[in-house]
Parts: C-alpha cells; structure tokens; sequence
C-alpha cells in the first residue's frame, strides 16, 4: 500500500495523552483513535493494516520535531560558517571583523555595543591548527560545534592576557605535543573562536587584532598571513538555522565531518528513518521529505515556545516580573547529574550563539549577566506596531556597562531598521531623570523631545529585547535592584 503523509495539525502535547481512552474488545473493531490530526482505525486489539504507515509516518515526524530541536546548535555554527567561506570568502585562517552595526545584522542576538572578531576553523582541512595571540587586553575563546566551551583565550585564558600560542588538536588525534604551545584537544572536527578587545579604544583594537595569527601547524615554519576580512556592505546575509527542507540539508552535511557521541546514538537512529545517515548522501524520497518540512516548521513553532516562554524553574530573575535568565544551562558542558540539557540547550540556541562559563558568572564584578524579556507587563509580545517605555532605575548593577538591545523575533538577529540603531547602554549619551533613572522608548515614531532614549521597532513584525550586564555586581545577585516590566503607552 502507498504511504500517504498525514496532516499533522494538532499539537505534539496531545500526543502524550493517547491511550488514555480505552476500547472493549467487542467494540475495538470499528474503533479510532485520534492522533495529531491522524485517525487510526482498529482492527481488534490492533492498528488495522491499512494504518500502519501512518502510525510510522507520525512517528518520523514526532522524531523528526525533536531531531530539528537536537540540531539548534550544530545547524547555527554550520551555516555561519558557510556564510564566512562563501559570502565572506574568509577561510579557516583568517578573521572576521564585526566592526559595524550592519556587519552584526545576521548574527543571532548579537551585542551591538562591542565589535566581534571571528573565525570558524575546520581541522579537517588544516590539521592541527595555531592561534597565535598577541599581549594585550583580550577576553575570548574557543567552542566546539555543539558550542560547548573548549577553553579560554585572552586575560581569562592561560596566557593571562601576556599572549601565547595556541595549538587546536582533531579528536582523531590522541597524544599530541608540541612545546611552547598551549594544546587544546578539540571534541569537534569544526570549532569556533572568538574574541573581543577590553580597551575601548578602537585604534587599541585595530593594532591587536592585527596582530592575531592563524595558520596549520605544520605550516608553522612559514604560516601564510592571516587576513582579516569584513562582512560584505552590499550583501544580505544570516547566520542563523535556515528554514524548511534546508535546515536538514544543512544538518546532513555537518554530520559527515563530525565524530557521534553515545549521547546522540539515538537520535542519529531517527535520522537514519528520514534519510539522514552519516556516510551517504542526502537523498529523502517523497515521503520522508515531506515529513522533513513539517517537522521543521512544526519544530521551529515548538523552538519559539521554548525560547519566548519558558517554562523551566526559577526562570525569572525577579519572580513578579517578566525578564528571564537567557541562560538556563548550569555550565558549558550542558551537562547535569543525571541529564543532559536538552530542552534548556534548545532554547538558547535558537535565540543566540556563543557560549562561555563567564556568561553565567556568579561572582560579583566578573563575567556577564544577560536577561531576556518577550512580552510586555499584560503578557502580551512586543509589538512593533505600538508604543512601549521601561524605566531603568538609577545605579544599573553593572561595573563595566549595560545595554539593552532590541531583537527581530523571526530571525532573532538585531531590528533591522530605518533608524539604523539597535541598542540603548550607558555607553551612549541617553537623557536622565532627576532621580538618576533613565526611562527608555521603543515604538515606530520617537516621543518628542526623547529620540536619544529610542529603539525604533517595525510595524507587522514582533521583537524581544536582552538586558546586559558587564560586570553585574552584588546588586545584581541580591536583587536589592531591581527593574520594572517593558510597558505598552496606550
């Protein structure tokens, strides 16, 4: 019989609750059970024969939903990836500058206060690989591309901010050593390393990061010079999950490189059913294609609820209002004693990329604190289309800065608008009350005479916006501070 793909237009909770009524024998014949918008006639105590396909058919797709909230982080970094070699033309030797607002347009969540300096480095095609970084005031570090942490470059770093040389080893590579070089064994064939200037001056910056080096170690006698390259200014680009029958090809291909963890035995089996195998190509026949589709719209649907409503403990950093820890994980590992972090992996990594232990800091004066708001004091999303103000009270729990930056919610990259301006920081000369608070603006038309304490947001689109703190003191962590909710001007 040929399979016939389902509509799948309940939701995945109702699933759950199958089973739960129960048939006689004597009626069970002509009995069916609904299922994610799929009736499974009976035949006795069994599926009849002829349901059988659909009950395969829905569980690929239920397996396929979980596989798209699986993939999240490895899909982000491989297709920013492909963005830096093919749009970019930047290799694993070189670096990318995010120096401009526009520069930082396709990134995930990206902080539009400070420039970024990037690179994705494959190890495959380079070998054991060096970063060589230069003395000087630096906070960075290296991923792999499940973006677990691998270790940290810079003041933080083993170099203490003095400079060194960093030498990446591959997973295939056991025993490896090289003297007068920090080693960094690699979990992932492909790795990501990043980092920033901690001198304000931009001039400080440019010299540092000249100085920045990238080559194969077996080049190490005579490296090739690393370039430094801009996002294009004429090119539209996103580094973020791409949507539909993508998303999958995408996942296909950065599975061919990397090693299988027993973590993932399981969920490599589920791919294996829709098409997706490690060693052959990407070939879905009809069937499976479209079961890979729905899935990923469905998934991405169940990635939004997970990311913008979050349902985890102790979520809120204030229990009566609305802002959330971004940040759910305990550490970089996304490891916990009896569990990996499934469900609070998935909801940073559809919003944001780039993961430290320093961004889960809780020492005072050290670190970042991020906090996430996606609805307004009613509990309704921030709408592009109205007029919403927040008042930031006096003495912000930050050594360093803070910032508030204003996000698309459909890309979940910077707002990009005809304003040209994404963020509001103590960095920036904003207008304060008598009392030393700062009340911010976000709306499509400025209120008069307050344009320096404006975000604009877009009509027909919805938005969400991140509190940073750099350096979030005793304050922070006590809470004796403390933040009202983003409030809709009616």
């Amino acid at each position: 019989m040929k399979n016939k793909f389902p509509i799948f237009l309940a939701t995945f909770f109702l699933i759950l609750n199958l089973g739960c009524e129960k048939k006689t024998t004597e009626n069970a014949s002509s009995a069916t059970v609904a299922s994610s918008g799929t009736e499974i006639k009976m035949d006795g105590e069994l599926p009849s024969k002829e349901s059988i396909p659909k009950l395969f058919d829905e569980m690929d797709f239920q397996q396929a939903t979980q596989c798209y909230l699986w993939g999240l982080p490895i899909v982000a970094f491989a297709e920013w990836q492909q963005q830096h070699y093919k749009t970019f033309h930047a290799t694993s030797n070189d670096l990318v500058l995010y120096n401009s607002y526009h520069d930082r347009l396709g990134i995930l969540t990206a902080n539009a206060t400070t420039p970024y300096i990037m690179s994705f480095i494959d190890l495959k095609a380079n070998g054991p690989t060096v970063i060589e970084m230069p003395a000087g005031r630096t906070a960075g570090g290296l991923s792999d591309f499940w973006q677990r942490e691998e270790a940290v470059i810079g003041e933080m770093g083993p170099d203490k901010g003095k400079g060194g040389k960093y030498v990446l080893v591959p997973p295939t590579m056991k025993d490896f050593k090289a003297d007068g070089y920090f080693i960094i064994p690699c979990t992932t064939v492909n790795n990501f390393f990043g980092f920033r200037t901690l001198d304000p001056d931009p001039k400080v910056t440019e010299e540092l990061v000249k100085k920045v080096k990238i080559y194969p170690y077996a080049q190490r006698a005579n490296p090739t010079a690393t370039k430094i390259v801009s996002p294009p200014a004429d090119k539209k680009w996103y580094g973020i999950q791409p949507s539909g029958i993508k998303y999958w090809e995408c996942l296909h291909a950065i599975l061919q490189d990397e090693p299988v963890e027993e973590r993932d035995r399981f969920f490599m089996a589920w791919l294996k059913n829709l098409g997706i195998e490690k060693g052959k190509p990407f070939a879905p026949d009809d069937r499976q294609k479209k079961i890979l589709i729905a899935a990923a719209e469905k998934g991405e649907q169940m990635a939004m609820a997970n990311s913008y409503e979050k349902r985890f403990a102790a979520v809120r950093h204030w229990p009566d209002k609305k802002w959330d820890y971004v940040i759910t994980m305990k550490n970089s590992a996304q490891r916990e004693e009896n569990f990996d972090e499934f469900f609070e992996r998935s909801a940073y990594f559809y919003e944001a990329v780039t993961f430290s232990n320093a961004m889960i800091s809780k020492t005072p004066n050290l670190g970042q604190a991020y906090l996430g708001n996606y609805s307004d004091s009613d509990g309704n999303w921030l709408d592009g289309g109205k007029n919403y103000t927040l008042n930031v009270p006096a003495n912000p729990p930050a050594v360093n800065f803070w910032s508030i930056t204003v996000y698309d919610s459909a890309t979940r990259c910077l707002i990009d608008n005809p304003q040209k301006n994404a963020d509001l920081s103590s960095r920036k000369d904003l207008i304060k009350n008598s009392d030393g608070s700062v009340d911010l603006f976000f709306g499509p038309k400025a209120p008069a005479g307050k344009e320096k304490n404006w975000v604009q947001t877009l009509p027909g689109k919805h938005w969400f916006t991140y509190m940073r703190f750099y350096g979030p003191t005793k304050a922070y962590f006590d809470k004796s501070w403390k933040m009202d909710d983003i409030k809709e001007v009616k």
